[in-house]
């Protein structure tokens, strides 16, 4: 009895052993000298990142495209699949994950993450996002998880890439080259992001947190859709909560002029200049003057000469409330009393640049020219 609980003892331990040397893993570097590397950028407001392992040229210059990357799809001996891909890298997928919907190519893929493939071929190359992302490589393949297909065709690099590696290039506010680079060629593609709509998107979602408490986050929300001139709408009505008793917002300019401003996208210019008028009492000298200034650019001399005329009562002895009057002097054509604030203006002046351009208007003024 005792031998047989003595062997049942050491089967048991033999067995442990086995297991934990059988599935114990040191980390050490990856097998082949291969880099891991993960690389990402926001494209708007969306999050690109890819994963994936780089291989190095190793001195097969010439011998990589067409031949350690065979053309097209192959048999690789190994896994479930007769007709695989390149995994787009070395060792375990090469993933790529999207934070929202995008397009790549000009087609839409919704946001998720997903093995990448490439089809190589020197005259178009197939590029395929896979549902799979966690399958060791292209070994297991299935066309049946292929999400999107998209062609597009390699470039010449003018240099060597020793190693592997994907780059952002020729970025714009929605949209960005990716470019696979290795050896002598380039793989790229344009993923472009519909950043109105995330943003605006964003801008509900966030308005419903702890940050819709702000009268701040309300205006902000507002500019936006003046500044890209789009969701007037929906807008106004951010800048009606934004200038409400509830935050604070009645007694500030910025959140008044805002609304001003969606007022008048939306052509509805006299209750603009109405709301303008609730702005003035809580803004500064810099403020009112920059409405000023917008004023005159929209051709209301009149009305900006009032405004300036306010502000300069307001703040006396103040060089911007005094140089905003030969503005808007200036704006009504008449250069001699323009002339006689710009100088008045100009002992006033605080700032090399606020001292250059009372010079500047001052001989201006004097050649009968608007400075304006």
């Amino acid at each position: 009895m005792k031998k047989i609980f003595l062997v049942a003892i050491l089967s048991s331990i033999f067995c442990s052993a086995f297991f934990i040397s059988a599935n114990a893993q040191l980390t050490t570097t990856p097998s082949g000298g291969n880099k891991k590397a993960v690389v990402g950028e926001r494209i708007g407001l969306t999050d690109v990142t890819i994963h994936y392992d780089r291989p190095g040229v190793k001195k097969r210059d010439g011998k990589i495209w067409g031949q350690l990357i065979p053309v097209g799809y192959t048999d690789q001996g190994f896994g479930n699949t007769k007709q695989a891909p390149w995994r787009a890298g070395a060792n375990e997928n090469t993933t790529i994950e999207f934070s929202t919907d995008v397009k790549i190519e000009g087609q839409s893929l919704a946001a998720g993450k997903y093995g990448f493939f490439v089809a190589y071929d020197p005259n178009e190359c197939t590029l395929i996002f896979s549902k799979n992302s966690s399958s060791w490589g292209s070994f297991f393949y299935d066309p049946k998880e292929d999400v999107l297909r998209v062609k597009v065709k390699p470039v010449a690099n003018d240099r060597s890439i020793e190693w592997l590696k994907y780059e952002f290039a020729h970025q714009t506010e929605n949209s960005a080259i990716i470019e696979l680079q290795w050896e002598k060629l380039i793989i790229p593609f344009k993923v472009e992001t519909d950043l109105n709509n995330i943003q605006l998107e964003t801008f509900r979602k966030e308005l419903r947190s702890d940050k819709g408490f702000l009268w701040e986050s309300w205006q902000q929300a507002a500019q936006w859709c003046v500044d890209n001139n789009t969701n007037l709408d929906e807008a106004l009505l951010w800048a009606d909560t934004s200038v409400s008793l509830n935050f604070g917002g009645d007694r500030s300019f910025q959140s008044w002029s805002t609304k001003a401003q969606v007022l008048n996208k939306l052509g509805r210019s006299a209750e603009a200049d109405e709301t303008m008028k609730k702005a003035l009492p809580f803004g500064n000298e810099f403020e009112v003057n920059q409405y000023v200034r917008e004023l005159i650019s929209q051709k209301k001399s009149q009305e900006a000469f009032n405004t300036a005329k306010w502000n300069y009562d307001k703040h006396p002895g103040v060089f911007v409330a005094t140089f905003g009057m030969a503005r808007a002097y200036s704006a009504l054509g008449n250069y001699k009393k323009a002339l006689e604030f710009a100088q008045k203006a100009q002992p006033l002046a605080t700032t090399p640049l606020g001292k250059s351009a009372a010079e500047k208007a001052i001989k201006t003024l004097q050649e009968g020219k608007d400075i304006n």
